[in-house]
C-alpha cells in the first residue's frame, strides 16, 4: 500500500480553502463605517470553465444471476433460514473474538461470561446441532444395523426365510410397496439431478471467475494509468486561474475604473439627472411664457372687439324689439322675454387688468444663453471617464504585470513541484507492472485449476453414482418383478423374470447399507460447513453487516481504535471504517474522499503561502487614483440655476390668471342664445319681425363662430401655459438649492471619499482577483472527492470475491448437499420397501399347503 499512501498524500493539496486574508473592516473610519449600510456587496467572481478531468470507463459489472438453477438457490436459502432462523450474531461474534484476542485457556470457560457466550453459541446453533446429530445417528447406526440386519437374515430371520405365507391382501400390499418404491425412486432421482446440476454449475461458472479476474485487473490497471494524468490535469488549470488574473490586472483600467464608477453613480448620476431635468424645466418654462404672452395679447386684443360686436349686436336687437308689432298682445309676451335677456349679451372675462410676463420672459431667455444640457453633458462625460483616469493613474500596476506574473509562475512551480515530491508515476508503474506479473501468476494456475475442478467434478459424480447404482437396481428390480410376475404361480414357481427383480431389489437393499454412511458422513460435512458460511459469512457479506463487525473499535487490537485506518496509515485513530470506505468506492467518488484524507494531512499552511500568496496584495497597497479632476457642473451651469430660481417666475399673480381663465368667454353661451331666439321667434306670426329675429339670432351665430371660438383656444392655451408656469414655480428655489446640493454632495463623495471608495473597490478588486485561485482550489477540492482516482475496482473486486465465493461456491455446494442429503434420507424408506417388495418377486423355497391340496395366491 506504499504506492497509495504516495497517492493520496499527492491529492491532498487541494483539499482545503486558504484562510481569510484579514479584512480591512476593523482599519475602517468610523465615518465610513457608520455609512456601511450604504456600500454594496461586492459583484460576484466570474466562474472559471476548468473543463472535465479525464475519466477512465470500468470493464467489471459486479452482478450474478444464476438463472434457472436459481431456483434450487432459493429454495436452499429457505431451507436454512427454517434450520436457522436466528438473526446474525453479531453481539455474539464480537464478544467471543475480543474474548479469544489474548489467548483463552480451556479452564477460563468455566467463568460464567464465558458460559454465556457458549450458550449463546449453543443457541444460535441448535438447528445446525440437530440437523449434525441426526446426521452422525445415521452415520453411526446405518453400517451397524446392516451389518445386523445382514446376519439376522442369514440366520433366516428379518424375512430372511425363503417362505411367502398366503395373505387374502397380498396383491394390494404388492401394489402399495410398487407405487411406494416408485415414488421414493423418483424423489431420489430429483434429489440426484439437484445435486448433479450444482456440481456442474461449479465447473461452469469457473470461465466466469475467469472473467471477473481478467475484468477487475483491467479496471485496476485503468485506475493506475488515468491517475498520474488525472494529477497532472489538476495541476495544469492552474494557468486557467493564472490567465484570467493577468487578464484582470492587465484591463484594470475599465475593471477597477468601471468598479469605482459603479460605486459612485448612485450619487452622482442622480445629481446630474437632476440638473439635467432642470434644463429641460427651463425650456420649457421659456416656451409657457412666451405662450401666456402670446395668447395674452390675442385675448386682451379680441375681447375688446367682441366686446364692441356685442353692444352693436345688442342696440340692434334692441331696435327691433321696439317695433310697433310688439305690442300686440300675443307678441308683447315674447318681445318682453326676449327683451328681457339682452344684457346676457356682453363678454365675461377681462384679461386687460392682467400683467404682463415680459420681465420673466427676458430673464429666462438670458438665462438659456448658457446651455446648461450641454454643461451638465460635459459632467456626466468627465464622470463617465472615470476609467481612464484609473487606468493613467494605475500604470505602475501594469508596469508591475511581470513581476505579478512571476509570482504567479513561482506560485504554479510550487504545485507542481509539490506533485513532483511523491513518485506517484513512478509507484503506479510498478503497481501496473505488478498487476500484469499477478494476472500472469494466476493464468499460470488456470491449468491446474482445471484440473483440480475436473477431479473435483469426478468425485462428485462418482458419489452421486452410488446413489445412481442404487437407483437403477431399484428401477431394474421393479421392470423385471413387475414384468415377470405371475399371478398363477405359486411362490415356489416364480419364474426367472421374477426372481431377478427380487434379486436387484434385495441388493439394491445391500447397496445401500453399504453406501449410506459414506454419503451421510459427507452430507454432514457439507451441510455444516456450507450451511455456517451461508448464514455467518455470505448472508452478512450481502447486507454489510460483516463490515460492521470487523469496524468494530478495538476489535482486531485493544490498542488500536479502528482496523483500516491503523493498518494503511498506522493512525488507528482515525474516523474511517471498512463499511464507509466500501460504500464510497461502491458510488466511485474518489479515493481521496473514500479514505478521508482530509483528516491527515493539513496543507493550510501550504496554500496560504502559495495560492493565496499575500505578495499580491502588497501590489496593490500602492494604488492611488485621483479624481478630483472631474468636474459635474461648471460655474456657468451654476449661475444659469441660480438665476432661473431668480427669474420671477414665481412672482407672476397666477392666481388672476386662472380666475379669469375659468370664467367663460361671454356671460351667456351665444350659440344657446341664438337657438332661445330662434326658438322664439317661431312663435311669433309670419312676418318683417319673424325675419328680423332670424337675422339676429344668425349674426350672434356669426359673433360665436369669428370671435367667440378663437378667444376659448387662446383661453385654453393660456390654461395650459398657466398650469404648467405655475408647477414649475412651485417652491422653484428650494427645487434649484436641491439640484445644487446634490452635485455639491457628489462632488465632495468624489474630492474627498474618492480614497476610500478607491480602497474599498481595490480591495473587492484583489478579492476577485483571490476569488478565481479560491474557485480553482474548490474545484480542485471536489474533484479529489468524486473524479480523481474513483475507487470503483475497489468494491467491484469486493463484489466478486462475494460473487464467486458465495453464488459460485457456496450455493452450489449447498444445492449439492441439500440433494444428496435429500437421497440418503429417502435411502431409509427406499430399503424398507425394497425389502418388503422382494418377498412377492423372489422364488421361495417352500409355501404353505391346504388340506384338499389346492393353493390359491390370487
Amino acid at each position: 500500500m506504499l504506492w497509495a499512501r504516495w497517492l493520496v498524500l499527492l491529492l491532498c493539496w487541494g483539499t482545503t480553502r486558504g484562510e481569510q486574508q484579514p479584512g480591512g473592516r476593523d482599519g475602517e473610519p468610523k465615518e465610513i463605517r457608520a455609512n456601511s449600510h450604504r456600500q454594496r456587496s461586492p459583484p460576484p467572481v466570474e466562474p472559471l470553465d476548468f473543463g472535465f478531468v479525464p475519466s477512465g470507463v470500468y470493464d467489471t459489472h459486479a452482478y450474478y444471476e444464476p438463472g434457472p438453477i436459481g431456483i434450487l438457490f432459493h429454495v436452499v436459502h429457505a431451507f436454512l433460514y427454517v434450520i436457522q432462523p436466528n438473526p446474525f450474531p453479531k453481539d455474539l461474534i464480537v464478544k467471543v473474538i475480543q474474548q479469544n484476542m489474548g489467548g483463552i485457556k480451556i479452564e477460563e470457560w468455566r467463568k460464567p461470561e464465558n458460559v454465556i457466550l457458549l450458550l449463546q453459541g449453543i443457541y444460535y446453533e441448535a438447528g445446525f446441532i440437530v440437523c449434525a446429530t441426526v446426521g452422525i445417528v445415521l452415520l453411526v447406526l446405518m453400517p451397524i444395523v446392516g451389518m445386523c440386519f445382514c446376519v439376522c437374515r442369514c440366520c433366516e430371520n428379518c424375512g430372511g426365510e425363503m417362505h411367502q405365507r398366503q395373505r387374502k391382501n397380498a396383491d394390494c400390499q404388492r401394489g402399495f410397496y410398487t407405487a411406494s418404491l416408485i415414488a421414493i425412486s423418483i424423489f431420489i432421482t430429483a434429489g440426484v439431478l439437484f445435486a448433479y446440476a450444482a456440481n456442474h454449475n461449479v465447473s461452469a461458472q469457473i470461465k466466469s471467475t475467469r472473467r471477473f479476474i481478467n475484468t477487475n485487473m483491467r479496471d485496476l490497471k485503468t485506475f493506475a494509468n488515468n491517475t498520474p494524468a488525472q494529477i497532472e490535469y489538476l495541476t495544469a488549470q492552474y494557468t486557467t486561474a493564472k490567465n484570467k488574473v493577468l487578464s484582470d490586472l492587465d484591463n484594470i483600467g475599465p475593471l477597477l475604473g468601471g468598479r469605482i464608477h459603479s460605486q459612485l453613480e448612485k450619487e452622482v448620476v442622480p445629481s446630474l439627472d437632476a440638473a439635467l431635468r432642470m434644463a429641460g424645466a427651463m425650456r420649457e418654462t421659456k416656451e409657457a411664457l412666451e405662450s401666456v404672452s402670446s395668447s395674452l395679447e390675442v385675448l386682451q386684443d379680441g375681447t375688446g372687439r367682441l366686446q364692441a360686436s356685442l353692444a352693436g349686436e345688442r342696440a340692434s336687437l334692441s331696435n327691433t324689439l321696439s317695433d310697433p308689432a310688439c305690442t300686440n298682445g300675443a307678441v308683447s309676451h315674447t318681445c318682453n322675454t326676449i327683451r328681457a335677456t339682452l344684457s346676457q349679451l356682453g363678454v365675461s372675462a377681462d384679461f386687460s387688468g392682467l400683467p404682463d410676463v415680459s420681465r420673466p420672459l427676458a430673464t429666462v431667455n438670458t438665462v438659456l444663453k448658457t446651455d446648461l444640457s450641454n454643461i451638465v453633458q460635459k459632467g456626466y462625460s468627465s464622470f463617465n471617464d472615470t476609467p481612464r483616469l484609473v487606468k493613467e493613474q494605475t500604470k505602475n500596476i501594469v508596469s508591475a504585470l511581470p513581476r505579478v506574473k512571476g509570482m504567479l509562475d513561482k506560485i504554479g512551480a510550487e504545485i507542481i513541484g509539490f506533485s513532483k515530491m511523491f513518485p506517484v508515476e513512478a509507484s503506479l508503474a510498478n503497481f501496473t507492472i505488478f498487476l500484469n506479473q499477478g494476472q500472469k501468476n494466476i493464468e499460470s494456475y488456470y491449468p491446474q485449476i482445471d484440473q483440480m475442478d475436473f477431479y473435483r467434478w469426478v468425485g462428485c459424480v462418482g458419489v452421486l453414482c452410488m446413489v445412481v447404482l442404487i437407483l437403477a437396481f431399484n428401477l431394474l428390480g421393479l421392470l423385471c418383478g413387475t414384468c415377470g410376475y405371475d399371478k398363477q404361480a405359486t411362490p415356489t414357481t416364480r419364474g426367472c423374470l421374477s426372481n431377478t427383480g427380487g434379486n436387484l431389489l434385495m441388493a439394491g437393499v445391500g447397496f445401500s447399507f453399504i453406501f449410506a454412511w459414506v454419503l451421510m458422513a459427507m452430507v454432514t460435512t457439507l451441510f455444516v460447513v456450507g450451511g455456517n458460511v451461508e448464514k455467518l459469512v455470505c448472508e452478512p457479506l450481502a447486507n454489510r453487516q460483516l463490515f460492521k463487525i470487523i469496524d468494530t473499535p478495538y476489535m482486531v487490537h485493544p490498542a488500536k481504535k479502528n482496523f483500516l485506518p491503523g493498518m494503511l496509515f498506522q493512525n488507528p485513530n482515525i474516523d474511517l471504517t471498512l463499511g464507509s470506505m466500501y460504500r464510497e468506492c461502491y458510488e466511485n467518488n474518489g479515493l481521496y474522499h473514500a479514505l478521508q484524507l482530509e483528516t491527515m494531512f493539513n496543507v493550510n499552511s501550504f496554500l496560504n503561502r502559495t495560492v493565496y500568496n499575500k505578495d499580491l496584495a502588497k501590489v496593490f497597497e500602492s494604488v492611488q487614483v485621483n479624481l478630483q479632476g472631474i468636474t459635474l457642473l461648471e460655474q456657468a451651469g451654476r449661475d444659469s440655476l441660480i438665476s432661473f430660481a431668480n427669474s420671477g417666475v414665481g412672482e407672476i399673480e397666477y392666481e388672476a390668471y386662472l380666475a379669469e381663465v375659468n370664467k367663460g368667454v361671454t356671460l351667456v353661451d351665444l350659440l344657446s342664445f341664438s337657438n332661445d331666439l330662434e326658438a322664439q321667434a317661431d312663435q311669433l306670426p309670419r312676418g318683417a319681425l319673424e325675419n328680423a329675429l332670424k337675422g339676429h339670432a344668425s349674426s350672434i351665430r356669426q359673433i360665436h363662430k369669428e370671435q367667440v371660438v378663437p378667444l376659448e383656444q387662446a383661453m385654453s392655451t393660456l390654461s395650459q401655459s398657466i398650469r404648467l408656469l405655475q408647477r414649475t414655480a412651485n417652491d422653484l428655489p428650494v427645487k434649484v438649492t436641491n439640484v445644487l446640493s446634490a452635485i455639491d454632495a457628489a462632488e465632495y463623495l468624489i474630492t474627498h471619499n474618492a480614497s476610500h471608495v478607491v480602497k474599498q473597490e481595490t480591495h473587492g478588486y484583489v478579492q476577485s482577483l483571490v476569488g478565481y485561485f479560491r474557485q480553482y482550489t474548490e474545484w480542485v477540492k471536489n474533484s479529489l472527492t468524486a473524479e480523481v482516482a474513483q475507487c470503483k475496482p475497489i468494491s467491484n473486486i469486493v463484489d466478486s470475491m462475494e460473487i464467486v465465493a458465495c453464488s459460485f461456491i457456496v450455493d452450489s455446494v449447498n444445492t449439492f448437499w441439500f440433494g444428496l442429503g435429500g437421497c440418503c434420507i429417502l435411502l431409509i424408506p427406499s430399503i424398507i420397501f425394497s425389502i418388503k417388495l422382494a418377498k412377492y418377486y423372489r422364488r421361495m423355497d417352500t409355501e404353505d399347503v391346504f388340506d384338499d391340496g389346492q393353493e390359491n395366491w390370487n
